[in-house]
């Protein structure tokens, strides 16, 4: 299996939504994005573009609290995580994990990083990254996918 990189670089948070939102419009069924970056780097941004290539309308917001969030109105469902709470792995066992990761929709993960050996083999990484050198609002975002 070959590994395909892409670096995006934006300048502004609404840049950084139309790249989430591009990627959401091509996601399929079954895929697994692991997003990666410090807090405050924009996961959420991304995500919400990623909803409304989807198709999804309704507001995204990052379940800290409840760690899963779905949103079944788009073309295919998304199963929204965010584990920054997460202090064990075996902790995602308890809200069936597994169920959506081989569901019928796509599973974005952010701070996916506390729970890498849960990740299947083939999960899509996202990671974004500040560089403060080119300004405030710039970040770089790649994406990593095994094909």
């Amino acid at each position: 299996m070959a590994m395909i990189e892409k670096i995006y670089e934006t300048t502004g948070p609404e840049e950084t939504l139309q790249i989430g939102k591009q990627i959401g419009e091509s996601a399929a069924a079954g895929e697994v994005y692991a997003l990666i970056g410090d807090l405050g780097v924009g996961k959420t941004v991304f995500t919400k573009g990623f909803a409304e290539g989807l198709g999804i309308d309704e507001p995204v917001n990052s379940p800290t609290f409840t760690i899963l969030q779905i949103y079944e109105e788009g073309r295919i469902p998304l199963y929204h995580f965010d584990v920054y709470r997460i202090e064990e792995p075996e902790e995602m066992e308890e809200i069936g994990f597994d169920e959506y990761i081989e569901g019928d929709g796509v599973c974005l993960i952010e701070w996916a990083g506390r729970i890498e050996e849960l990740l299947p083999e083939d999960v899509i990484v996202v990671f974004i990254e500040k560089d403060l050198d080119k300004g405030l609002d710039y970040r770089r975002i790649t994406v990593r996918r095994l094909r």
